[in-house]
């Protein structure tokens, strides 16, 4: 049989997501909130990418919850620390306990120990790229069945060293 035509591309999140996939949108004072709902893996993936849309020098807050140390960077170069979020991607998304903040003066990007996505911003923008990334609007979302408290996320030392080792690369200061 054959068929013609350009066949859409199908990604494997695609072919694998939930019916919650989608986001809030939420406006107070001026400023713009999103939260992100997914299953582990395509939030992180949404985060890594998200962070494309963000100048090319940005600042970055790092905590591991397992560890319980904090960083910072500030007026990094946009390129060297996406390659370093593409390093954790799946230790992260396999394991949480860790939470990324990428921001500038206008927007921030957060990714929660939990594997929540959150993006802060001044403008709406953001509606506009979450809508292409296939994710819909809604007016909430459930919150996460599973929540730990700080400190009791289950040992991932593979994880602990890789943050450490992205915070060696990126220079990062302790916070």
């Amino acid at each position: 049989m054959f068929f013609r035509g350009q066949e859409a591309e199908v990604t494997v999140w695609q072919r694998f997501k939930s019916d919650v996939d989608g986001y809030t949108l939420d406006q107070e004072d001026g400023h713009f909130t999103s939260r992100v709902a997914a299953n582990a893996e395509r939030v992180v993936d949404l985060f890594h990418s998200l962070t494309e849309h963000l100048p090319p020098v940005v600042d970055v807050s790092i905590e591991d919850h397992r560890s319980g140390k904090s960083w910072v960077g500030k007026g990094l170069p946009l390129d060297d620390l996406r390659e370093q979020i593409a390093r954790l991607k799946v230790l992260i998304g396999r394991f949480g306990g860790a939470e990324i903040s990428v921001y500038t003066s206008e927007d921030q990007l957060t990714l929660t120990p939990y594997l929540d996505l959150y993006v802060y911003s001044r403008t709406d923008r953001w509606a506009y790229l979450l809508d292409g990334k296939g994710l819909r609007q809604q007016r909430a979302l459930g919150s996460k069945s599973w929540k730990r408290e700080r400190g009791q996320f289950p040992a991932a030392a593979e994880l602990v060293n890789a943050i450490q080792s992205v915070v060696e690369r990126l220079s990062l200061d302790r916070a």
